[in-house]
């Protein structure tokens, strides 16, 4: 663990470490593998470089400067979030923002650049480890409230990190309250993305500004706003105490809603049965089930990817024992640089097996929702790794974007496949017959 958490960030809480994990199932425990680093996350040859310098007592400086060669390796912003994403005002950079879709902006406040407890899968992970240039993070309130004033087509913002709720009240008001007022009447929803609904619920509940949480939650919805909470839960138990439960309950009771996603990911919910206990129970408590993603490329990706084929069979699998309520779920998704495209399912089209695919959002809104089709091939874990069926020469979407996007990923291709060979020996995780 030691090792791992050189390169990739760990942190826990006692919350997390006394009431989720199962400590006499560790280490196959789900949120214990959520939470806490294991060997494989890293390449073997980056893992045994970090050994030596560990036990050779190597000094602070050299740690560092091995553990970031190797994060550089590990696609620290994939999808093209630092090249395409940041948008302009007066022919500069706006620090802190993301503008994919022309409909939504993402803001990084600075205070909330952590979380309570970080997730082993998560693709923010760059935020954490303390390398200034790979952080989205604003502290200048006036220059985002500029942007998106002079940008009227701006419906939804989203507050990300890190985690927003890791802000005291009173800084988390200072990005939501102006957006309440003159200028900003075609902001139409407000949302939070978070994940201490499942990690600290205690933030909703019994720490000392929950009640001036709630309260602003409150006047966004007095206001005239829609807030969405956007609860990441990646398993069951996190839903399952009484505590997480009134957490809910008193979000709910603000008029705010509550919509739950996470990414399928091995050794913590890889199974359809996860997915139906999850999402009738968010269903049971009112939530709404939204995403079902697929793990990004980068950080540990190799160690949590799942096969394409594999993630839209759990998808489907969990989609049937469910009733419509919880069918407001889309995936599985794969947020790439194009857009957020979800496998809509298999086919045999033309005698030809195929991947049935469209686009939720794209940032060419004209590709939304306009199916298209690639190769079927059981060993796919990513859009860039597919091929288009039917002998087409490219999809439809391909441009200098995707391009841009298949070269960056060209760094990771072979020490993808060269982990996959490795975990291929060691693992006993799905039988070949069930592709």
């Amino acid at each position: 663990m030691k090792t791992v958490a050189q390169v990739l960030p760990f942190r826990t809480n006692n919350y997390v470490v006394e009431e989720l994990i199962d400590w006499d199932a560790v280490p196959d425990d789900p949120i214990f593998r959520l939470t806490f680093p294991h060997q494989d996350m890293l390449y073997p040859e980056d893992f045994n470089q970090m050994v030596k310098l560990l036990e050779q007592g190597a000094p602070k400086e050299a740690i560092r400067e091995t553990a970031n060669e190797i994060r550089r390796r590990l696609n620290p912003h994939p999808s093209g979030q630092k090249e395409y994403n940041v948008p302009m005002l007066d022919s500069k950079p706006v620090a802190g923002l993301q503008h994919k879709y022309a409909e939504t902006v993402l803001i990084f406040p600075t205070a909330a650049q952590t979380c309570h407890a970080y997730c082993t899968f998560c693709f923010r992970w760059p935020q954490f480890v303390g390398v200034d240039d790979w952080k989205f993070a604003t502290r200048e309130s006036g220059r985002f409230q500029e942007y998106i004033q002079q940008h009227q087509e701006i419906a939804d913002i989203l507050l990300t990190g890190g985690d927003p709720m890791t802000m005291k009240a009173w800084q988390l008001a200072l990005y939501i309250e102006p957006l309440l007022g003159p200028g900003f009447e075609h902001i139409q929803t407000i949302r939070i993305g978070t994940k201490s609904l499942g990690y600290w619920p205690y933030r909703f509940v019994t720490d000392p500004d929950a009640d001036e949480v709630l309260l602003l939650f409150e006047k966004v919805v007095k206001a005239g706003k829609h807030l969405a909470v956007m609860g990441h839960y990646s398993h069951w138990r996190e839903l399952e105490t009484p505590i997480a439960q009134e957490a809910i309950r008193r979000i709910r009771g603000t008029g705010a809603q509550i919509r739950t996603q996470s990414p399928l990911v091995r050794h913590i919910n890889d199974a359809k049965e996860v997915w139906i206990r999850m999402w009738k129970t968010q269903v049971r408590l009112g939530c709404i089930p939204y995403y079902m993603f697929v793990e990004r490329q980068t950080g540990a990706k190799t160690y949590f990817e799942i096969p394409l084929v594999l993630a839209w069979e759990i998808f489907q699998g969990a989609l049937q024992k469910v009733s419509g309520l919880s069918r407001t779920v889309r995936g599985p998704v794969m947020s790439a640089l194009p857009g957020k495209v979800v496998i809509d399912g298999i086919a045999e089209i033309y005698n030809q097996k195929v991947f049935v695919l469209s686009f939720l959002q794209a940032r060419n809104s004209d590709w939304c929702k306009r199916p298209f089709f690639a190769k079927y091939d059981h060993k796919s874990t990513w859009l860039t790794e597919l091929m288009p069926a039917f002998e087409e020469k490219k999809f439809f979407y391909r441009d200098l974007d995707s391009i841009e996007e298949e070269k960056n990923y060209q760094t990771l291709s072979a020490k993808l496949l060269r982990q996959r060979n490795f975990q291929e020996t060691n693992k006993s995780y799905r039988d070949a017959s069930l592709f």
